[in-house]
């Protein structure tokens, strides 16, 4: 019986090494991968007849830990593997906060990723040693990773538009209050997306209250 698995990366060249990894294992089946967050959901809505997601970490439009996120509250019968570049204490905390279920670097070797797919579809988890003992500390020790202020800094305007957004108004009654077309409207929204790294209306909300920009 083969193990369904999904992949999430956004770089080429890794993507063709994680192949070559699991290829070595001919009970282990890839039913797709994704360049990024985003569109990997979108494909596990298609087909989420999948065991084993392994998660990249960095990549455009929506982060790994982000994706796990949502993974785990849709699709909590799957696994997930972090199989990233860093290992630094706020992506590993992070991720295990998110619902990863293993955390490895990429220079993982194929027999150590092989047993830890096995391992956590057994019920445990995966991770080198040294991993394991950070998250180990982490736990102990919870740290609290302040959110970068200066990349959330809006300008006047755009307060104004996600205080109307709060109040759940829409783009043409947010136009007629500020005297501005819904298309300026829009192009406001898009930039409060970026400065703020959201996706939708609610996380901008969300993340403009959590950093105290617009009043809860």
């Amino acid at each position: 019986m083969s193990i369904r698995i999904a992949i999430a990366e956004d770089n080429s060249f890794l993507l063709k090494a994680i192949l070559e990894k699991l290829s070595f294992y001919p009970d282990l089946e890839v039913k797709f991968h994704a360049l990024n967050g985003q569109e990997f959901l979108e494909k596990l809505e298609q087909d989420s007849n999948i065991q084993v997601i392994l998660m990249d970490i960095e990549m455009p439009k929506m982060t790994g830990i982000e994706t796990v996120a949502q993974v785990s509250q849709k699709y909590p019968q799957i696994k997930t593997i972090m199989l990233t570049v860093f290992d630094d204490d706020e992506n590993i905390f992070r991720s295990i906060q998110a619902g990863a279920n293993g955390y490895f670097l990429k220079e993982v070797d194929p027999p150590t990723l092989y047993q830890g797919i096995q391992d956590i579809l057994d019920g445990g988890a995966a991770m080198t040693p040294s991993i394991a003992l950070k998250a180990l500390k982490l736990l102990r020790n919870p740290p609290s990773f302040e959110e970068p202020k200066e990349e959330l800094s809006l300008t006047k305007r755009e307060t104004e538009i996600l205080e109307q957004i709060a109040k759940g108004l829409n783009y043409n009654q947010i136009g007629e209050n500020l005297f501005i077309s819904p298309k300026t409207v829009r192009k406001h929204i898009e930039n409060i997306y970026q400065k703020l790294q959201v996706h939708s209306k609610l996380e901008a909300v969300q993340k403009a209250v959590k950093n105290r920009i617009i009043e809860g």
